[in-house]
């Protein structure tokens, strides 16, 4: 039998490791700069946990692991053409891998309240799995990396996550647009079109817009029971567009008499205010920033400002997103705990790199600086202290297993990218020395041994 992966999973080598290493390390570097702390989470949870969190949607893309040993034990057999596949699914798995990193998070921060302290700034750098269907840019396993702050309900935190983004993307050199919306302003669309008990619908529907259209749009919103006039009111809400100003001035006309819509409004505002006096009047981003009305977030736990950044230098889905949620651990038995957070989509934004040849600015050689060619016998025994030493002094390096033909193991040092092959014949052992090629000039001498470090320690 041919072995395979899942489809939506894939293998890395040491190549794409150091360009998701590289991605890693720019994201991790700056969560640590803006003063988040790392955390991990198992990568199952209860089901109990996980269902309920993420709306219809959601819930379809969850992935449920079978109880161990006989998982139809205790149930009946006439009961099992009688259940519907929700009902058996209860009844056959407990646990279920972890749909985002968020509602963890949550659940940690419930089970060890008494132990942290508020706010609490946290970041997490792990997998996450849904059963989607795969396509370019969408997987079944993918990394995520979160930033959230919990324990405060200060807009000063949307302004330093709106930082962070801009941060991030400007470091890995790729331009994006960060998309801003604030929920309210959506329950306040809602409520103008007559809709308030249908935000969710509504929401749902539109975060497909991009995939859809306004006239698929429509038909969904029409299948969830919402009439053409609501519909149009809707559609014309959507239309606004322009600088943050303008939309916010005609958003203002729009909810003159709508409360939840004129807090949505001043929430915009207030962040805005807050980037553009972290400068001395120059542009407070190093990416375009702009409020998207279009920007729904179907996720049913947000409650103010939501994010979405994305890249027009590739066709590709949004590279990441987030938002601000006030009651996420209430669903554990913590009210009142608000909290905001981003993600960043590691796969997309490896994606992106790829394509546009973004690695191309680091260094993708290996991590050996130097491989000892095995000349077996003696000189085996003198490579072998010799490679312990220079490991002991802090370099990187290898010593060939075996006697094999010299050209084996030049190939292998090129497969490598190992960019120095040390020698160790009789008259490089009788005077305690070792002679190093540069593979990329083909220079070569040979030095003393503490000459040798020195050397490659530089």
């Amino acid at each position: 039998m041919k072995p395979s992966i899942p489809k939506g999973t894939r293998d890395f080598g040491a190549s794409e490791l150091r360009k998701r290493y590289y991605i890693i390390n720019t994201i991790k570097g700056e969560f640590e700069r803006f003063g988040y702390a790392p955390l991990e989470t198992p990568v199952m949870e209860n089901l109990s946990t996980l269902t309920g969190k993420y709306g219809d949607e959601g819930e379809k893309l969850l992935y449920r692991i079978l109880n161990s040993g006989n998982f139809l034990d205790g149930i009946d057999a006439s009961q099992l053409s009688e259940m519907s596949h929700k009902q058996l699914q209860t009844q056959i798995a407990e646990k279920g891998l972890r749909y985002d990193l968020t509602i963890p998070f949550a659940r940690y921060v419930v089970m060890n309240q008494s132990r942290l302290a508020f706010p609490f700034k946290r970041y997490q750098i792990q997998p996450v799995w849904r059963a989607d269907r795969p396509q370019r840019g969408r997987y079944r396993e993918f990394y995520q990396c979160d930033a959230d702050v919990i324990g405060t309900n200060s807009l000063l935190n949307e302004a330093e996550l709106t930082q962070l983004y801009d941060r991030v993307f400007a470091q890995l050199k790729i331009p994006v647009t960060i998309h801003l919306n604030n929920r309210k302003i959506l329950a306040a669309m809602a409520e103008t079109a007559q809709q308030s008990d249908r935000l969710t619908d509504i929401t749902v529907a539109i975060d497909k817009l991009d995939k859809i259209g306004m006239d698929g749009v429509r038909r969904e919103l029409t299948e969830r029971g919402i009439d053409e006039i609501a519909q149009n009111i809707i559609a014309d809400f959507l239309r606004i567009e322009g600088s943050p100003e303008v939309v916010l001035a005609q958003l203002a006309e729009r909810f003159a008499n709508s409360e939840m819509g004129k807090k949505g409004i001043a929430e915009m505002k207030t962040l805005l205010q807050y980037l553009q006096t972290a400068t001395d009047g120059g542009s407070p981003l190093a990416n375009h920033l702009k409020i998207d009305l279009t920007l729904a977030r179907g996720l049913n736990y947000y409650t103010g400002t939501i994010y979405e950044v994305k890249t027009n230098i590739v066709q590709m889905g949004s590279l990441g997103g987030g938002g601000r949620y006030d009651d996420l651990t209430g669903a554990f038995g913590l009210k009142g705990m608000s909290g905001v957070g981003i993600s960043f989509g590691l796969d997309r934004i490896y994606d992106v790199l790829e394509e546009t040849k973004g690695f191309a600015q680091i260094d993708q050689t290996g991590t050996t600086r130097l491989l000892l060619i095995n000349f077996g016998g003696a000189a085996e025994q003198y490579a072998f202290r010799l490679v312990t030493q220079l490991r002991q002094s802090g370099i990187c390096a290898e010593l060939y297993p075996e006697p094999a033909k010299l050209d084996k193991q030049m190939k292998y040092a090129n497969a490598q990218q190992i960019p120095y092959v040390g020698f160790t014949g009789d008259e490089e052992m009788t005077r305690q020395q070792v002679k190093i090629k540069n593979m990329a000039s083909g220079e070569q001498k040979s030095v003393a041994i503490a000459d040798a470090i020195s050397r490659l320690i530089k």
